[in-house]
């Protein structure tokens, strides 16, 4: 079921092969031999793509939720000797996963040499129960969905530019300028076409528009750099590229409201050590600090 799943999730043998330390050809007498106990073929398969039969996409589904409830038996277990140990399943945005989270994971994994890690980055909203996360990374005001969340670090977006796009066109001193500029937007969100600030005055809200649309920050942040236009990203993504003069900051008196970063997972889910590891890791390195004296 391991292995089923695992080529399901990265979409060939050859894939699932590599994440699990096996040869493409044991993978695929793993699947063949489960569609054989089964009776069923659980995936089409040609010599450039597999996708999921019918049965095999209600099995695969239901596997889901048997593997999760194996690591969490497994974390049981492991809990009667109080040492972090299993895999956990952890989602976050992709910006945030490769910036931020990733960064930090080793040194996670070096205090906890008995956890190991499966990182999903996506900029869709998962559902944390039905695709069997441990624990999930949210950026954006939440709905009520009868998960815990544990606040963390606002979430900040800063605006710039590269010094070549900037220069030779008109001044952007205030939001509203915005208008005679390239924007490059962030599909499938808010970003794509709405961008606000904050002024003396309040609120600013910004129509904007742009030649380049993507779902992918990291694409966003090279065209940038190329100087196709004005960019609003996270300051993570962005933070080498400013200390390094490839980008400029645009807007410094008119900051963009930061949005709410929250660090989620079931109530009903049994705190294991390694999920109490996980979460008091990252409230620590990714928690807004406390800055009294």
């Amino acid at each position: 079921m391991q292995v089923f799943a695992k080529s399901v999730e990265t979409g060939s043998f050859s894939a699932a092969a590599e994440a699990l330390n096996l040869s493409s050809q044991l993978v695929g007498k793993h699947v063949q031999s489960l569609e054989t106990h089964l009776g069923v073929r659980l995936l089409n398969r040609t010599t450039r793509r597999q996708h999921l039969t019918e049965a095999g996409e209600a099995f695969y589904e239901r596997v889901k939720i048997i593997l999760a409830e194996v690591d969490a038996a497994e974390g049981v277990a492991a809990q009667s000797l109080g040492t972090p140990r299993g895999r956990l399943r952890v989602n976050a945005p992709m910006s945030f996963g490769v910036h931020a989270v990733a960064r930090r994971l080793p040194e996670y994994l070096a205090l906890h040499p008995e956890v190991s890690v499966d990182l999903s980055l996506t900029n869709r909203s998962v559902d944390l129960i039905d695709e069997g996360f441990d624990v999930v990374f949210r950026v954006g005001q939440l709905s009520d969905s009868g998960l815990i969340a544990r606040r963390l670090r606002p979430y900040r977006l800063q605006l710039c530019a590269a010094p070549a796009y900037l220069a030779g066109r008109p001044l952007i001193n205030q939001p509203s300028d915005l208008a005679q500029h390239e924007c490059l937007g962030f599909s499938y969100t808010e970003l794509s076409k709405h961008w606000q600030f904050l002024s003396p005055q309040g609120q600013v809200d910004v129509e904007v528009s742009g030649r380049l649309m993507s779902d992918s920050g990291e694409a966003l942040v090279s065209a940038a750099r190329a100087g196709l236009g004005v960019l609003l990203q996270p300051s993570e993504l962005i933070h080498e590229d400013l200390m390094s003069g490839r980008l400029v900051e645009v807007l410094p008196d008119h900051p963009v409201p930061t949005r709410p970063l929250h660090l989620l997972y079931a109530p009903d889910r049994r705190m294991t050590p390694k999920l109490r590891s996980f979460i008091e890791f990252s409230v620590e390195e990714f928690g807004e600090k406390d800055t009294t004296a």
